[in-house]
């Protein structure tokens, strides 16, 4: 058997007045390609003819799988459709041929949808490259994470479910937890947004003036999983708790999509945070009616442990 190697460097060595005749490049292909013989042996309906009609496929595709085989990397791939490949096949009797993305394609363009399903705010690459097969689980944080895989499991089939409120002290794995929910929500095809809260309030004051905030709170408002990192880490105003993190809880609850929370702070001790307001003024019934919107739409899990940051 010759070499398919040896055939296409042959070829292009070759100046156009010394080429193969086509019954030689066919001849060349067939006993140099495992590729085409394997679609010949499947295909024993096909003529000689058949094939010397569709030479310049048949080649095309001999050569794409010939790069395939010896592939340098999506990046650098040599075919004429980067990540493609032409795919011989037979339809009503004839020869034909259609691209089709190859492993590495789809795996790009698998990673593209999770990303685009993954969205986030201020959240470190670390976080959002958890995952559940990643995770250290402990006697610290085993209710929690079996409760976060069930609320995966519930929002790809019935898109309904109860929220997750984690608090503990600082690098117990909280953020982590999350982002892992993230990756696996992505995996089935539900959209999630994780924002770390203090750098969104920040970015949310500094577009109050041209009124941009509007549509980064639409967002928060309308996606199917909302998440909120450090929750009560924020520089709060009382117009950042009643008109931004109030309106988004209030559109959330009423339109049952569920939120998800990590914080140093207990439930309690996150209303005495949002009842001060400037000039250390106590508004308790506004924070209340806060926690109102998280109290009872959450599973409470509190993590302790030693500081895995730390540790790391």
């Amino acid at each position: 058997m010759e070499s398919i190697e040896n055939f296409m460097e042959e070829l292009a060595k070759r100046a156009p007045r010394t080429l193969l005749t086509p019954d030689q490049q066919l001849d060349k292909m067939l006993r140099s390609s495992r590729f085409l013989q394997a679609f010949q042996q499947k295909h024993p309906e096909l003529t000689r003819d058949d094939y010397l009609k569709a030479l310049s496929m048949v080649y095309a595709a001999v050569k794409e799988q010939y790069y395939c085989d010896n592939c340098p990397g999506l990046e650098k791939c040599p075919n004429l459709v980067k990540g493609h490949f032409n795919q011989l096949d037979v339809n009503n009797g004839l020869l034909v041929s259609a691209m089709a993305p190859c492993d590495k394609q789809r795996a790009f363009e698998e990673q593209q949808r999770t990303q685009r399903l993954m969205r986030s705010y201020y959240v470190s690459e670390e976080t959002l490259a958890a995952s559940f097969e990643s995770l250290e689980v402990d006697t610290s944080n085993r209710a929690a994470v079996a409760r976060a895989i069930q609320f995966c499991e519930e929002m790809a089939t019935m898109r309904k479910a109860k929220g997750i409120y984690l608090h503990g002290p600082f690098g117990v794995g909280k953020s982590y937890l999350m982002g892992a929910i993230a990756r696996e929500l992505s995996s089935r095809g539900v959209a999630s947004l994780m924002v770390y809260v203090p750098d969104f309030v920040r970015e949310i004051k500094e577009s109050i003036q041209d009124n941009s905030y509007a549509s980064k709170l639409e967002m928060l408002k309308d996606i199917p999983v909302l998440i909120l990192d450090d929750i009560g880490a924020e520089s709060l105003t009382p117009w950042i708790r009643d008109e931004i993190l109030g309106v988004i809880l209030h559109h959330r609850v009423n339109n049952h999509l569920p939120t998800l929370y990590t914080s140093n702070y207990s439930l309690d001790e996150l209303e005495d945070h949002l009842s001060i307001s400037n000039g250390n003024r106590i508004e308790v019934t506004k924070a209340r009616r806060i926690l109102e919107r998280i109290r009872h739409y959450v599973d409470l899990f509190i993590i302790e442990s030693e500081n895995r940051r730390m540790q790391g």
